[in-house]
């Protein structure tokens, strides 16, 4: 077996096609007029992404920033590669009203965001500003679909898509040819594209999906988080120490309906003054998640899976039931 195909790419043809034809089903990304990158899952995508973006029209290194709460990795993988074309700032707020930045600026997008479920939006617009929109959680079972994304730069993954995360599969759909040229330069010294076995299990999942469009893997993912959302709602409303995160309904253009969001993740919120690390409270109930300040954000939150199996989730709510329970003040279950 090759490194490559025999049109000597490292992108199987067949994939490419067949991850268009899935997008225009679902219709939540345009890839009309843009090119396509295979990577070892969106993690190697959205280093590439920077290395591209880094230096592009600018002769100073390039700030990136991103929303708080985010995802750790945007802030872990600048730093720990340490470019002299790029170093992380933090919140972009900072830099909304700057009139002396000299660099550009690589603005990170989650839409869903990780943790909290939001659909954001860039904060930073102009000349010097480069965004990555990373869109691992925009699939109907995660969210509705308002629009199909139709951006410069938007990562994908199927380890959201189907669950294959140890697959090791991402893309990205990139609108401008020297960003993808750069982004490909990467791709190519640093793992000489994505392994062939992998391309050929995505291949074989994206066949079984859009043969019916994707309804049945949809519909039952979309079912399934509905009635995980609803028992974790219904759990935490008797709790006076304990909130969830609220995003609002979407219309969903995949669904035809107006639907409540079925985030992937709860963002649990401590209210009382006096617990400030929230995580710990958990660990001690023996609920496993990730504190706040993992996501550069306040202690008094927490991030709970939701898309574990049914066992561990089951066992979630137990957990949390027998923990709400024990507050002064509970409402009765």
């Amino acid at each position: 077996m090759s490194y490559s195909f025999s049109d000597q790419t490292t992108l199987s043809q067949e994939l490419e096609s067949l991850l268009r034809k899935l997008h225009s089903q679902v219709g939540n990304a345009i890839t009309d007029d843009k090119y396509i990158l295979f990577g070892a899952g969106s993690t190697q995508l959205l280093n590439a992404a920077v290395h591209a973006l880094s230096h592009l029209n600018s002769s100073f290194p390039a700030s990136a920033v991103a929303s708080i709460p985010y995802y750790a990795l945007y802030q872990m993988q600048t730093e720990f590669f340490d470019s002299a074309d790029c170093s992380f700032q933090g919140d972009p707020a900072r830099w909304k009203n700057a009139t002396n930045t000299t660099g550009d600026i690589i603005e990170f997008v989650t839409a869903p965001n990780n943790p909290n479920g939001q659909l954001n939006e860039a904060i930073l617009h102009g000349p010097n500003v480069k965004t990555i929109h990373d869109r691992a959680y925009y699939w109907p079972h995660f969210t509705g679909i308002p629009s199909p994304a139709d951006e410069d730069l938007t990562i994908f993954t199927i380890s959201k898509l189907t669950g294959h995360a140890g697959s090791r599969f991402g893309w990205a759909f990139i609108r401008n040819e020297e960003v993808y040229q750069r982004m490909n330069t990467f791709l190519q010294l640093n793992t000489m594209g994505v392994s062939r076995d992998t391309q050929l299990r995505a291949m074989k999942l994206l066949k079984v999906i859009i043969e019916d469009g994707g309804r049945e893997i949809f519909e039952f993912g979309y079912k399934t988080m509905t009635k995980r959302w609803d028992r974790l709602r219904k759990t935490l409303s008797m709790s006076n120490r304990f909130s969830l995160q609220k995003v609002a309904p979407e219309n969903c253009t995949y669904f035809q309906k107006v639907r409540e969001p079925t985030p992937a993740y709860a963002w649990v919120k401590c209210e009382r003054e006096e617990d400030k690390n929230c995580i710990e409270i958990l660990n001690a109930a023996k609920i496993l998640g990730r504190g706040g300040s993992v996501f550069h954000d306040d202690d008094r939150y927490a991030r709970l899976s939701l898309i574990r199996s049914d066992d561990d989730f089951d066992m979630l709510i137990s957990r949390l039931e027998s923990l709400v329970s024990k507050e002064d003040g509970a409402k009765i279950m």
